[in-house]
């Protein structure tokens, strides 16, 4: 299977890409600075966009089988308040620019990683993490995250939105909790490696067709 990841530079999209070539996926990413990469693999190809323009998004996507996305707003720093490196609706931008690229190409499966607390779940979390979403720049990335997934459920895409709970950066991978409408409930935290398996396990088994779930580790 060939896909294409978005987000590649970053803490998640980064494991996600080490455990897709190490289970032999051949693999795109779109990147701005293609020296962020610190992979040499037959298996990579690698589209360089500083961009990552409509032109750019179609060379990435032509040939593949399926698209992640681990795009997220991004802060100077993980301080609530910090200020932001991208636009507030980078997300969906991006995003209204691929959709229509991918339908053209008849990519359909595309996976989205969001968040735990947009949309239905933001009852669902704690309520101090509310009041962050509510009061500090973390809530930039919550709107936009809300907006990709109205995009993707208004699509005739085969699309899934993936919504971890507190990322961690640990390398252990535990046993998964799988939450569709707070059931289970979820725990708090998920590592980004554990992530990144889940999500080469939903395109493998094409599982959570047209649903959103929240995961979360034992």
């Amino acid at each position: 299977m060939h896909i294409l990841i978005l987000g590649a530079t970053g803490r998640t999209g980064e494991r996600l890409l080490h455990e897709a070539l190490a289970d032999g996926y051949r693999v795109t990413i779109l990147v701005r600075d293609r020296r962020k990469i610190g992979i040499s693999s037959g298996k990579l190809t690698v589209v360089e966009s500083p961009t990552l323009d409509a032109d750019s998004l179609g060379m990435a996507v032509a040939g593949c089988d399926a698209v992640i996305s681990t795009l997220n707003i991004s802060r100077t720093s993980d301080f609530p308040w910090s200020p932001l490196r991208t636009p507030p609706t980078f997300l969906s931008d991006l995003l209204t620019r691929l959709l229509p690229i991918c339908e053209a190409q008849h990519v359909r499966r595309l996976i989205v990683v969001t968040a735990w607390g947009a949309n239905e779940t933001r009852q669902d979390i704690p309520f101090w993490f509310r009041w962050l979403i509510d009061y500090s720049n973390i809530g930039v990335a919550y709107r936009d995250h809300e907006r990709q997934e109205q995009l993707l459920t208004q699509s005739p895409l085969d699309w899934t939105i993936v919504r971890p709970v507190g990322l961690t950066n640990g390398h252990d991978q535990k046993q998964i909790i799988e939450t569709i409408d707070n059931q289970p409930k979820p725990n708090l935290t998920i590592s980004r490696t554990s992530v990144g398996r889940f999500l080469l396990n939903v395109v493998a088994a094409e599982r959570y067709i047209r649903q959103a779930v929240t995961i979360s580790e034992q």
